[in-house]
């Protein structure tokens, strides 16, 4: 697993949230929002970011918050089929993992211990998966951990 510590800027982000229980439905949310992305020009050589917000161990599953965003242009006019908002950036510790459901499922535990190993505490910031479009040529994802200074 490769990482490095990145510091993020503040991204304008379109997105589509879903309400429930993590799992399949989320990349369907996802794969709604690549395609209007497509649809709007925005697809090629975007950043994309998965954002679940609640921790499922402490929200009851069918309140888990998960949305799917793309980086969107300060000039660019989103219609009523997704919502906007800013994403603060800050210094993030970034884990590049080959872009599976087990490889992802697998990197957590190790990234919380390694965090953890190295006296890094993490912010109050949802932690991010983030991609780029086009990963067939790129199989992987960086997860993302936002951490205090």
């Amino acid at each position: 697993m490769k990482f490095k510590i990145e510091t993020f800027p503040n991204y304008r982000i379109a997105y589509m949230r879903r309400v429930g229980q993590y799992g399949s439905a989320n990349m369907e949310v996802m794969e709604k929002l690549k395609k209007w992305a497509k649809e709007n020009n925005l697809l090629n050589s975007a950043i994309l970011f998965a954002i679940p917000l609640d921790n499922p161990e402490t929200t009851p599953p069918n309140q888990c918050r998960f949305d799917a965003c793309i980086v969107i242009p300060n000039d660019f006019q989103v219609d009523d089929s997704v919502l906007e908002r800013e994403l603060s950036g800050g210094q993030y510790y970034v884990y590049e993992v080959k872009h599976t459901t087990e490889e992802i499922q697998k990197a957590y535990p190790a990234i919380f211990q390694h965090l953890q190993n190295n006296n890094f505490q993490i912010d109050h910031k949802p932690i991010m998966e983030k991609y780029i479009s086009d990963m067939i040529s790129y199989p992987y994802c960086e997860i993302c951990v936002p951490i205090k200074q």
